[in-house]
């Protein structure tokens, strides 16, 4: 018989069909009663796969006395209790590397869409308004002052892609990166305070949970810019609608939120805002890339080998 497992959230087609193959899927979002399926399937399954943002709750785990393994289609880890997980006995996978490009050309993407206002110039010839009227000027990106909180395999994406526009780069991060030829700055504050735009690419947890506050909105200021695409948590979500709504803040790109897919109303009619559904990683060959990850962390679990990409 065919391992058991549960699919939390769905997946590629192409995915989904490999699972199938393999394994006797069990699909938590499609169940009318979600209770119901874990108390009939739980005892039986010992993996969960599931998205980063989406996770697996303790619940869930909990269902499944036998879970060996969850395996995360994302790089984000803060929405499983990994502690918990270990205590548990229970491994838990995601899907480094392979995402990193696709992350900071969205980053760069967002950067120029906000500065030099894609969006809004989209709008205005697709409304008829040209040559009726005159859009106003943006603003230049080449030369800017980039800040980046958190100098990871992202961050360090994004500061590439930012010299070839002659920025000046500086961040932030829990170390000092020693082989970087950026600035190292002390604090998410004075970083702000430093740069014309500031790109949030640090990783979510409790210690980062809505660090970029009104402290930080006000030093970046009103002619600055700031891009999250890391997690909606690090960021003072409503502190930031209110610093937009101001004028404390001069705009923002934003790939995540606080309460995906809840996006701020307020949000919506802003010109100096950007949005976009938490795409960063959605492209075909990443996503492809992913979940070959995630079929082959399960390989390896249910075949009692290494796993290869294992958090804990």
């Amino acid at each position: 018989m065919k391992p058991e497992i549960i699919l939390v959230e769905p997946m590629m087609a192409s995915v989904e069909a490999a699972l199938d193959a393999a394994y006797t899927v069990h699909r938590l979002a499609a169940a009318p009663d979600r209770a119901a399926l874990l108390a009939a399937v739980g005892p039986r399954v010992r993996a969960v796969v599931t998205g980063g943002a989406t996770g697996v709750s303790n619940a869930v785990m909990d269902a499944c006395p036998n879970l060996g393994v969850v395996t995360i289609n994302g790089v984000g880890t803060d929405a499983v209790d990994l502690r918990y997980a270990a205590g548990r006995g229970i491994r838990v996978t995601n899907t480094p590397g392979v995402l990193t490009e696709d992350v900071a050309d969205l980053a760069l993407g967002l950067i120029i869409a906000v500065s030099r206002r894609l969006i809004v110039g989209d709008r205005f010839v697709r409304a008829g308004q040209w040559p009726k009227a005159k859009l106003p000027l943006a603003r230049k990106v080449t030369g800017k002052r980039l800040g980046i909180f958190g100098l990871g395999r992202i961050g360090r994406a994004i500061a590439e892609r930012a010299a070839g526009f002659g920025m000046s780069i500086a961040y932030t991060n829990r170390t000092v990166c020693e082989d970087v030829p950026y600035r190292c700055l002390g604090s998410l504050e004075e970083l702000a305070r430093e740069s014309d735009i500031l790109v949030v690419a640090a990783s979510a947890g409790p210690e980062n949970r809505n660090l970029v506050g009104r402290a930080v909105l006000d030093a970046l200021g009103p002619e600055g810019v700031l891009i999250n695409v890391a997690r909606g948590s690090i960021v003072d979500e409503a502190e930031l609608v209110a610093a937009l709504t101001e004028g404390r803040l001069g705009a923002a790109g934003l790939d995540v939120f606080a309460d995906e897919p809840n996006v701020p109303q307020a949000l919506w009619s802003l010109d100096n805002v950007v949005l976009q559904p938490h795409v960063a990683s959605a492209t075909v060959e990443t996503r492809t890339a992913m979940a070959d990850l995630v079929l082959a962390n399960l390989e390896a679990f249910f075949a009692g080998q290494p796993l290869p990409t294992p958090v804990v």
